[in-house]
């Protein structure tokens, strides 16, 4: 993987660059849609490919190692083959999974012990199984294996835990090391800062990953709880440390807002359940606000679901047609409002790209924060 840095913002820290990996080059800042089980929840890949415009996606190590497992995606030749997906690819390592299953799980120096949410059985991961497994998945990016503890974590609890995540980094990259991919592309491994909201944990573990030395690094346990002043200070401290010539991953990050304020930080990867749960829900995104559209106030409003876009949806499908899906129990409606949403939060990214290699930024950021947050 190469990074290549095109422009910074004179006002922000909000960057612009290009990630070339074996399956293509990512523009970033990016939002990257979640494919936890190898497929983006309502979906298809070629809406992905044509409507959203998505150049990354995420699969998940937990979730496709208990299904459909990794001997059949040996056998397929990875996650790309067995999903048809041909561009770029990262995988969680199952380490927020595996924390949300905080009854049902134990921790250890050589890893964690899990029970199944499918079924029950005992699993165990080390840093280096879930190597092993993420070279099996063939992810272009892979995340190390760390402990995502609660926004609310007691400072004691939190240096501990961040103790045991920059161990398990570094075995996951000693593994990582002494491997090869299985498939005909080179894969890159990022590891987690952690450290909950104690600036001076985010500052010793911004400095330890980077002293260990990766191609990329991503920002883990944030919006799990805290206040987003505090997310942004959190951001802020650890983007002052880690190296402006590698990509920086904000995970699980998050409302339209979130991106923006997290891309004037210097953030340039992202990703996000937000979406499409949401949009399955009936919450649009769109450009001109924050849309329930099960209201009734839309029951006879026949104009575009988002006259700011113009996709197929956009040109096809109104807002009193929506709502009638929504009402009627229809699944066409959950395919369009995923749809919708992802292609709010693709085109949100490439607004913020070209107002930074255009130098206007921190305008733009003024004009569009009070749009993506208004509710209509």
């Amino acid at each position: 993987m190469k990074f290549n840095l095109l422009h910074t913002d004179e006002h922000t820290h909000a960057r612009a660059g290009l990630i070339e990996t074996d399956h293509g080059t990512i523009e970033t800042p990016i939002f990257m849609p979640v494919g936890t089980v190898g497929s983006v929840k309502a979906v298809p890949p070629r809406d992905l490919l044509d409507e959203v415009q998505a150049q990354i996606i995420l699969g998940n190590t937990y979730h496709l190692y208990l299904r459909p497992g990794t001997g059949l995606l040996e056998t397929v030749g990875g996650l790309h083959k067995f999903t048809s997906w041909s561009k770029p690819m990262l995988t969680d390592s199952g380490g927020f999974q595996v924390y949300s299953l905080a009854d049902n799980r134990k921790l250890t120096e050589e890893g964690v012990r899990f029970q199944s949410h499918i079924d029950g059985s005992t699993h165990f991961f080390t840093p280096e199984s879930v190597m092993d497994i993420e070279r099996t998945i063939g992810a272009d990016i892979m995340m190390v294996l760390d402990e995502c503890p609660p926004g609310d974590a007691s400072y004691e609890y939190a240096k501990k835990s961040l103790g045991l995540t920059l161990r398990w980094a570094k075995r996951c990259r000693d593994r990582f090391e002494h491997t090869e991919p299985l498939y005909d592309y080179q894969q890159t491994l990022f590891p987690i800062v952690q450290g909950v909201v104690y600036p001076d944990l985010r500052r010793e573990s911004a400095r330890a990953v980077v002293d260990m030395g990766f191609e990329g690094y991503a920002i883990g346990g944030l919006s799990v709880g805290e206040p987003a002043p505090l997310m942004y200070e959190m951001v802020e401290v650890v983007n002052e440390i880690l190296p402006a010539d590698k990509p920086r991953y904000l995970m699980g990050v998050g409302t339209p807002e979130n991106l923006i304020e997290n891309v004037a930080r210097g953030v340039d990867m992202f990703d996000c359940v937000m979406p499409t749960r949401n949009g399955r829900n009936g919450m649009l995104f769109t450009t001109e606000g924050i849309v329930n559209i099960k209201n009734k106030k839309w029951e006879s409003d026949f104009s575009s679901i988002d006259p700011g876009l113009e996709g197929y949806i956009h040109r096809t499908f109104s807002k009193a047609y929506l709502r009638h899906l929504f009402k009627a129990g229809e699944i066409l409606g959950l395919w369009i409002a995923s749809v919708q949403n992802l292609t709010f939060y693709l085109w949100l990214m490439r607004q913020m790209r070209v107002a930074i290699l255009g130098g206007k930024f921190d305008a733009w950021r003024r004009e569009w924060l009070p749009k993506v947050t208004r509710r209509l």
